[in-house]
């Protein structure tokens, strides 16, 4: 790999990348900007946010990794020139993401009513259940825009779905402020309130760029003529083909972040409010090489079906070295302002104290966390996706949770030793995957 060549594919991954991660840092941004507010009116509700956020984002990384397979198949068509097909993906991914998205929504109302078995603190039980309701209700809007805007992202369009992210921020801080707080002649709901909140804003973004796809010229010949009947099964196994191994890849590092919050629950409600200060931290700072890793994947899968394969180790490494750089950036700032961190959050000292140690903790597994979710886009443009989901099912859980018990429930590290364990499955899937993706496309680096 030339240092030129590396450089000329490099450009366009970053045009496309941009966008796309301006977009995921503002939907992270209504996450935090939900823990900030929501952790203004009290230690126990911030508590109860991050437990049903831990459980929701089980259910909504498995409905992510059905959908991934839009924006591969798309980005292949695109480079195939062929947007009849490209038409015909975004149609099959909108039917999966509706028929995922419903099932989860009952499946979590079922769940709703078990929620005192995960052994978390009695006060955080006693407010939660309304909150998570909602959340799953805002499930099935939500899977529909991410297909909607991988569809739009893979087309090359990736502008406009960032601006109604950003604008979704805005609403949602906005009908935070009303539904929290009690404002304009509504009553202070809480907690409740952010769930109403993110479910008007999760649908309201969702209509608007149905709205916007349907009247884009330059998609009109990728747009579906119709959208009800003759579905291909051939096709649907295609797209399962990618997205059940995706969606594994992902469930096993969701569940293993969301696992190590209930395990810190257990601990009680101080660390489990530092912890959901941590994550949503941390969570923001990967909405960076998450979006180089949507790009990077998308360019790959865009090579393949142009038959360039010989463009495809360039593609990824010049991604996992930009990707290097940026979170090596946030492991500094949260290394160094942890504390000043944690105050943006909660006035509670005792909250604040260890929110800290696990801001140090983030700090280190920044840089591996970003390498291994370029890696594993990487692999999956290349349609790469069983060997990846084995290996991350063994750096999550044969690694973080079982490191993480040791060190932080049965040993005396607290919460620090759940996120130690973290770290360590994530730098386990770092290695691997990025050997995975060498030997794919040559010689190993």
């Amino acid at each position: 790999m030339s240092r030129a060549a590396l450089l000329r594919e490099l450009r366009p991954t970053l045009t496309l990348a941009a966008p796309i991660v301006v977009g995921h840092v503002c939907q992270m941004l209504m996450g935090v900007t939900d823990s900030a507010m929501i952790g203004h009116a009290g230690t126990v509700p911030l508590a109860a946010s991050a437990f049903g956020n831990n459980i929701f984002n089980i259910f909504f990384v498995a409905g992510i990794g059905l959908t991934i397979p839009v924006a591969i198949f798309v980005a292949r068509a695109r480079g195939a020139r062929q947007p009849a097909e490209a038409a015909a993906y975004l149609r099959h991914g909108v039917a999966v993401a509706l028929g995922c998205g419903l099932f989860e929504m009952l499946a979590m109302a079922a769940l709703s009513t078990q929620l005192h078995r995960f052994g978390q603190p009695p006060e955080v039980v006693a407010i939660v259940t309304p909150f998570f309701l909602l959340y799953a209700a805002s499930i099935v809007p939500a899977l529909v825009y991410l297909v909607l805007r991988q569809f739009a992202e893979a087309m090359g369009h990736p502008w406009m779905p960032m601006f109604i992210m950003l604008a979704g921020v805005g609403l949602n801080a906005g009908l935070n402020w009303v539904f929290i707080y009690g404002h304009l002649g509504v009553p202070a709901l809480g907690l409740t309130g952010a769930g109403i909140a993110t479910l008007l804003s999760r649908t309201l973004g969702t209509v608007v760029i149905f709205a916007w796809l349907r009247r884009e010229a330059g998609l009109r010949a990728a747009w579906p003529v119709a959208w009800r009947g003759n579905f291909s099964r051939a096709r649907l196994r295609e797209m399962l083909g990618i997205g059940l191994p995706a969606s594994g890849m992902l469930l096993f590092e969701t569940t293993a972040f969301a696992f190590s919050g209930i395990m810190i629950g257990w601990l009680g409600a101080v660390p489990l409010a530092a912890h959901q200060i941590a994550i949503s931290c941390a969570s923001l700072a990967f909405m960076f090489p998450l979006g180089l890793s949507i790009a990077t994947g998308m360019r790959v899968s865009h090579a393949v079906g142009a038959a360039e394969r010989e463009r495809l180790r360039v593609i990824g490494f010049g991604a996992l070295v930009v990707g290097l750089a940026v979170t090596a950036i946030f492991a500094a700032t949260f290394g160094l302002g942890g504390r000043a961190i944690a105050g943006w959050f909660v006035d509670d000292a005792a909250v604040i104290a260890v929110a800290v140690q696990l801001l140090v903790v983030a700090a280190l597994f920044q840089m591996v966390d970003g390498v291994q979710v370029i890696a594993s886009a990487a692999l999956r443009g290349a349609s790469d996706v069983k060997v990846p989901a084995f290996i991350t099912l063994l750096a999550y859980w044969g690694v973080a949770l079982p490191l993480g018990y040791a060190l932080g429930i049965r040993g005396t590290w607290g919460a620090t030793g759940v996120w130690t364990g973290i770290a360590g499955g994530l730098t386990f899937a770092a290695v691997f995957l990025t050997v995975r993706f060498a030997r794919l496309t040559g010689r190993n680096p």
